[in-house]
């Protein structure tokens, strides 16, 4: 609709989680390392937790196209509101286990520990990765754990990654999970980005879509954006996204803080105290936004294009 408008050869702003445009900030960067590891290093569950919006499943899917996730057979499931007996079901069609696994768990339990033993013995990995995992009910979480005494005298044969909000986190210290708790081997958390953060993930994006964030929009622009999101990654694309589309109807070029103001009243996106930047101290100069170079997309904190991982990924790797 803006591209040609803007220079563009994508929208930069899409709100789905492709790894192709993931900002790689130090708390990203762990998060996929953690991950990463977790799939690879038979360590049990491996934990993410983060607020909405904030990249859980973006680096999920960046972790499924990694080196370490190749030999790994990973099965994925973004929608855990399930009872028990479709829990088995998804287990058993994720697995290529039999339909009689699909319609009992305990022919599923036997099914599944056999086919791992076998994937271990032959020096290969076998996943589950469960995403926005604090929908789980307690009765699946109970299941999850169980699913972790598949094991070896060694070594555990299933790596369990588990992503979710907050609130997931608020559960496992209660004491009725508190053996859940205690299987978690690797844990990691992602945070809201800082202002110097929203603006490298605005350039990278927008380089990645193949313009310049420089004249897309004013520093006042992203301060305004990075205020109305609180720094919530979603939030900040969904705030870019209608107002390139605002500013193409308007003829506006770069995108200014009025057009981004106008759009954040429509979307109710509150102002936050300290709206001109509550990151600077007073009389703290102006950061630099946006990038000043003709090179690659780089912000003050080291971010370029090329810690964007390229591809996507579709949910069950063999």
């Amino acid at each position: 609709m803006y591209e040609a408008f803007y220079g563009l050869r994508e929208r930069p702003f899409e709100l789905t989680p492709n790894p192709r445009f993931l900002l790689m900030t130090p708390r990203h960067r762990e998060a996929l390392t953690t991950l990463e590891y977790g799939l690879a290093g038979r360590t049990g569950i491996a934990l993410l937790i983060g607020e909405a919006g904030t990249g859980k499943t973006t680096i999920v899917h960046a972790a499924l196209q990694s080196q370490s996730a190749q030999q790994s057979r990973a099965v994925y499931l973004n929608n855990p509101s399930l009872t028990r007996t479709e829990f088995t079901e998804f287990l058993a069609a994720g697995f290529g286990l039999s339909a009689d696994a699909a319609k009992s768990k305990t022919t599923c339990l036997a099914e599944l520990t056999e086919m791992l033993a076998a994937r271990h013995a032959a020096g290969m990995m076998a996943a589950l990765i469960i995403d926005e995992a604090q929908c789980l009910s307690d009765m699946l979480l109970e299941e999850v754990r169980l699913l972790t005494n598949i094991e070896s005298a060694a070594e555990k044969l299933l790596s369990i990654i588990l992503a979710g909000q907050p609130e997931l986190a608020v559960r496992l210290n209660h004491p009725s999970l508190r053996q859940l708790k205690q299987r978690i081997g690797l844990r990691c958390a992602l945070s809201p980005l800082t202002l110097e953060e929203t603006s490298a993930y605005i350039a990278a994006r927008v380089q990645i879509a193949g313009g310049d964030a420089r004249t897309l929009f004013t520093a006042e622009a992203i301060d305004t954006v990075h205020q109305r999101a609180g720094g919530i990654p979603r939030t900040i694309s969904v705030i870019c996204d209608n107002a390139l589309v605002t500013g193409f109807a308007l003829d506006t070029r770069p995108v200014d803080q009025q057009v981004v103001l106008e759009v954040c009243d429509d979307f109710e996106f509150a102002a936050g105290p300290g709206e001109s930047s509550p990151d600077r101290a007073p009389g703290e100069e102006e950061p630099a936004l946006l990038p000043t170079h003709t090179g690659p997309a780089e912000s003050q904190i080291g971010v370029s294009a090329a810690d964007c991982r390229p591809g996507a990924h579709t949910g069950l790797t063999t």
